[in-house]
């Protein structure tokens, strides 16, 4: 049986192909038509999962959307009516867009696939998300809990999920839009002058470089309740009737004015760049009072979820939890939650977002709708697109690409270890790209940790974004707790294969993991299996023999602004327009000064 979960048409649109409940394969839009986030009807990458499974869209069973257009129009519908005059700018955006092409889904996905009506079903959003983080967990009993912007009316839903005698996800209790942890996040990441859906990394990469003392002022914006629920006071916010604004003036008034969204972020504590203008004192304190507001919001965030999770442990008793929906992609939160929850193991879905709908949506459908057992099981990333020697080797001969071609992976590894510990930075391309936002060693950048200088030149001069913005330690699995404070961590689920959490890095080793440290010490670490990812783990093992670092610089190998890199194509373009030493595609090697061929 071929089930096949698409999601679409809000951001990150994606698609997913299970064979009798087994993943075949799964990949966001945006990595072949390279438009971030791309919202598109993911046309590229249902082609690319049917011709994984050497299929077409005939073989299908079943098609399954990740939400209920109908409803989402309800909630979209009676908003605008509700906030009636003050929706009278977004009312006819919103009916033209609707009424154009997401109302009716259901005849557009028979158009453009072929599939007949009858095979065509529908989840809800948060249904989707549930189950794209419980049906893959390792757990066969767990409780769920799952938030994110909104989805038709759910902003926040609780679960309790079973296995047996059929698997099942029992609704606890849900938030309702316009209360939205999501969107009070999104709020506050516009108002510090970051593109929603894409900037929330940022605020919390500007977290630690302040102190959160407007936590007080924060929590005038949600009323917490006893029983973890919460509410927002809607005067701070419109982003239930505007058009393009997400917060009112009273937000401002509260908070001070916003930050400028081209405006540079620059404290004592980021240090400015060698050919940066020094900075006034005026402006380092005005950035400093953004820090410290992105420290606020952060750390009631964090407060909110915990309250949620201990009511969730309460209803359900479970001692595992699973969690999905964009804002448990929130890595700091989510260490705190394995540290101070009280849950014995924590599963995180690796493309907690939208994107994971697509997978959630089919998983849905498989086990809860038709009843089928369980059997497959989350426990690696590379389900996208392959990356081949031959593949390779032809797209460089044919560019006259000069470049070396190692006969095994040792004499491969043992060379790219030594560039490694030279300081040179490395662009990491093999075998299939990673299900998620997180690069995760087949699509990855590169570099020796030790060196705190080598974030500020990662960060400027390789993928030219913002230079507070940290980087990730990828560590062998079995070292990771001599660097980091893992005491409350393990377990099948753990969301540090997936780089879905922080943990703090050790005192003792702080100095030889400089460049992947954040302010606050912490780290967003990835704990690499053997068995995993048996060549990336190879590579980090040789680093550590020659610098005693069992760890790696690792950032997702793309510029600022682009998705990550998928062909060779896309690979060797971005080693070009960067300064990138090398550049690895499976066992070839591209050296910066060998790139003219001849």
């Amino acid at each position: 049986m071929y089930i096949l979960g698409i999601s679409a048409f809000y951001h990150d649109a994606a698609a997913a192909l299970l064979k009798d409940g087994e993943l075949i394969a799964c990949a966001q839009e945006e990595r072949f038509s390279r438009r971030k986030h791309d919202p598109a009807m993911p046309v590229r990458a249902v082609a690319f999962c049917l011709e994984q499974a050497g299929i077409t869209a005939a073989d299908l069973d079943y098609l399954v959307f990740y939400e209920k257009p109908l409803r989402k129009f309800e909630r979209l519908l009676s908003t605008q009516v509700a906030n009636f005059p003050r929706s009278i700018r977004s009312f006819p955006r919103a009916m033209f867009t609707w009424l154009s092409n997401k109302l009716w889904i259901r005849t557009t996905l028979c158009n453009t696939f072929g599939v007949p009506v009858e095979k065509i079903l529908f989840t809800e959003h948060h249904q989707s998300h549930a189950a794209s983080a419980f049906l893959c967990s390792p757990y066969d009993e767990a409780a769920v809990l799952v938030m994110d912007g909104v989805g038709e009316w759910a902003t926040t839903s609780l679960y309790h999920g079973y296995s047996t005698p059929e698997a099942r996800l029992k609704p606890l209790g849900e938030i309702a839009f316009p209360h939205s942890l999501g969107l009070l996040y999104s709020a506050i990441t516009a108002y510090l002058g970051f593109e929603v859906n894409e900037g929330e990394y940022k605020v919390m990469g500007m977290a630690p470089y302040g102190r959160p003392r407007y936590v007080e002022e924060v929590e005038k914006l949600i009323r917490r309740q006893s029983n973890g629920f919460y509410q927002l006071d809607m005067d701070y916010f419109c982003y239930h009737y505007h058009p393009e604004k997400s917060y009112t003036d009273k937000l401002e008034a509260l908070l001070g004015p916003a930050r400028e969204p081209h405006a540079r972020f620059v404290t004592a504590a980021t240090g400015i760049g060698p050919d940066e203008e020094p900075a006034s004192r005026e402006e380092l304190e005005r950035n400093q009072r953004f820090a410290d507001i992105a420290a606020s919001v952060q750390r009631v965030t964090e407060e909110v979820m915990l309250d949620i999770v201990r009511e969730l442990h309460q209803q359900t008793g479970a001692t595992r939890l699973c969690m999905a929906g964009g804002v448990a992609l929130n890595s700091v939160a989510n260490g705190r939650i394995v540290r101070e929850g009280p849950f014995r193991e924590v599963f995180v879905q690796p493309a907690a977002g939208d994107a994971g709908g697509a997978l959630g949506a089919a998983l849905y459908v498989h086990h809860a709708v038709l009843g089928n057992a369980r059997k497959f099981v989350f426990d690696r990333s590379d389900w996208g697109a392959d990356l081949t020697l031959p593949q390779v080797e032809g797209f460089l001969r044919d560019c006259r690409v000069q470049y070396q071609r190692f006969d095994d992976d040792g004499t491969m590894l043992d060379e790219v270890a030594d560039l490694l510990s030279e300081g040179k930075v490395i662009g990491w391309c093999q075998g299939r790209f990673e299900w998620g936002p997180r690069a995760l060693g087949n699509r990855s950048i590169i570099a020796d940790p030790r060196d705190a200088s080598m974030k500020d030149r990662v960060n400027r001069t390789i993928k030219f974004r913002e230079p507070f913005r940290p980087f990730a330690p990828a560590v062998l699995s079995e070292r990771a707790n001599e660097f980091f404070d893992l005491d409350r961590f393990g377990g099948e689920g753990d969301p540090s294969r997936f780089m879905l959490m922080t943990a703090q890095v050790r005192d003792d080793r702080r100095q030889l993991v400089q460049a992947t440290t954040h302010e606050d010490g912490s780290s967003r670490m990835q704990r690499v299996e053997r068995a995993a990812n048996p060549r990336y783990y190879g590579l980090i093992e040789r680093f550590g023999s020659l610098t005693g670092v069992p760890v790696l610089l690792n950032t997702s190998f793309n510029l600022k602004g682009e998705p990550i890199v998928n062909t060779p194509l896309e690979a060797y373009a971005t080693f070009q327009r960067s300064e990138l030493d090398a550049l690895v595609m499976d066992r070839c090697l591209v050296r910066r000064k060998h790139t003219t061929g001849g």
